[in-house]
């Protein structure tokens, strides 16, 4: 019993389990505003705007019927209970429920990815515009104020095009390097180029 309860308690404490339980909460109350908005905001104005187009009874009316069996009380009216049909006006309901439903979604995660990505650029900004322990350090060294964001700019400026111009120094080194090792060291192909060359020139002669 002991280690049932053990395992009951490592169990719930997963962060997966959790995770899920925060998720479950959350998909429920995220369910209740896209219903309510679907319900009690957009889908009044559709049934509003049908009920202009087909009648006071909106879609409620919209029936094939397969098998007709009038009413006991009303022979100019169908009894529903025993009559066979094709109830377009709930299928059409169905079908504008599922698109309200599914312009809400769009909606809300659509705006939240836009403050996602938002807040993305403004943490990045951030960090771009915070200074950690060694730069500190390395502006105290040369001499600049940290309030001075200007003379802050132009230092790392300064130093980022000193970076490039040092990278791209070494980078024609080596090509001159690599240059004089094959010149010093020619391959197969280096000597037949040269061999065509003298050939091409002794014919022009």
């Amino acid at each position: 019993m002991k280690n049932f309860f053990g395992e009951f308690k490592k169990f719930i404490t997963r962060g997966n389990v959790l995770d899920m339980s925060v998720g479950v909460i959350v998909g429920g109350a995220f369910t209740a505003i896209v219903n309510g908005m679907s319900n009690f905001i957009l889908k009044p104005i559709i049934n509003w705007i049908l009920a202009l187009i087909f009648g006071s009874n909106s879609l409620s009316g919209i029936l094939t019927y397969l098998k007709y069996v009038p009413s006991a009380t009303d022979p100019n009216v169908a009894d529903l209970t025993l009559s066979i049909y094709i109830d377009w006006g709930a299928f059409i309901n169905a079908i504008i429920n599922f698109l309200l439903i599914a312009l809400v979604l769009f909606s809300i995660v659509r705006i939240f990815n836009k403050l996602k990505v938002g807040n993305l650029k403004f943490t990045d900004e951030i960090k771009k515009n915070t200074l950690n322990r060694k730069e500190r350090k390395e502006l105290k060294a040369a001499g600049v104020k940290i309030s001075d964001r200007k003379a802050v700019k132009e230092y790392f400026a300064k130093k980022e095009a000193e970076l490039a111009a040092k990278a791209e120094e070494e980078k024609r080194l080596a090509e001159e390097q690599a240059k004089a090792e094959r010149l010093a060291n020619p391959t197969t192909e280096d000597l037949l180029k040269d061999i065509k060359s003298l050939l091409e020139k002794s014919v022009n002669k």
